[in-house]
């Protein structure tokens, strides 16, 4: 998840694709959450604010730790032109411009 809005698709991708091209060097601070039981990752950006963060929390810190390598893992892949594009998870659809308004 991203705490930053934008105002254009375009302006979404071109945060993504920097993203996926910064995947081998992201870290991430593993934090518990403020109000409820639980971990999630955060990757500091511009002037230690959150870039991105995890969908939700994890129960066990580990648990959590593992979130994040696979996350990192998944972007990697996503930016590997040998093995094509990534296949979404079953159930998942790709969005189109026209339904990100």
């Amino acid at each position: 998840m991203s705490p930053a809005a934008f105002d254009t698709p375009a302006e979404a991708e071109r945060s993504f694709e920097n993203l996926r091209a910064a995947a081998p060097e992201l870290v991430a601070r593993i934090t518990h959450v403020r109000d409820g039981i639980g971990w999630i990752w955060v990757v500091p950006g511009a002037r230690g604010l959150p870039e991105i963060r995890s969908s939700r929390p994890y129960e066990r810190y580990a648990t959590c730790q593992n979130a994040f390598r696979r996350f990192v893992v998944l972007l990697g892949k996503l930016a590997d032109p040998v093995e094509g594009p990534a296949q979404l998870p079953s159930g998942s659809r790709r969005l189109r411009p026209t339904d990100a308004r």
